[in-house]
């Protein structure tokens, strides 16, 4: 399955012996038929998303905000870059939570159909982030604001959501929304 070979290229987990004052939270695969637009099965997909509704407040969790675009924001970019003439981008990145690095210690059950034969007993340490834990938006946006500070672009001061990068040229700014 493409799914498990991009586990295990993300390195998402470490096979661990689980200790005893830790606890392990579940996980489930959840499936999906993707249908085009006549109607017809595109392809079938399938997420392992972690039963974070399990984990414990400061155990296995801390911070668990996430910016989010404001709408007056967005209203501004686009009328910004129409009066100016600018062209507009957007990008969608696939799997975006599984790229977001874990800072707490969160352990998790092998996934079914996934287990180790030669080491059932052992737990998954996850070492990036799966959809369903509460952390998972935060690390997103932490990870991919690393990347566009160390890019040249700067946080706004009223939307930690938005952020810009000017060109020498005044009349160029190219600006990300998270």
């Amino acid at each position: 399955m493409k799914r498990w070979w991009h586990l295990d290229a993300n390195a998402t987990w470490e096979l661990v012996v689980l200790l005893k004052d830790k606890k392990a939270i579940g996980c489930k695969w959840v499936y999906k038929v993707k249908h085009n637009a006549n109607g017809y099965v595109n392809r079938y997909k399938a997420r392992l998303v972690a039963k974070g509704y399990a984990q414990t407040y400061g155990i296995d969790y801390e911070e668990t905000y996430s910016p989010i675009a404001k709408m007056t924001t967005v209203r501004a970019i686009i009328a910004i870059t129409t009066v100016k003439g600018w062209s507009l981008q957007q990008m969608d990145v696939k799997n975006d939570f599984l790229h977001g690095d874990l800072r707490e210690e969160v352990y998790m059950e092998q996934p079914l159909g996934y287990m180790d034969q030669t080491c059932p007993n052992l737990i998954c340490r996850l070492k990036k982030v799966l959809y369903g834990l509460k952390q998972a938006p935060r690390a997103w946006s932490n990870k991919i604001g690393q990347y566009l500070v160390t890019s040249g672009f700067q946080t706004s001061n009223t939307d930690f959501s938005l952020y810009v990068k000017a060109n020498r040229s005044w009349d160029r700014c190219h600006s990300h929304l998270c």
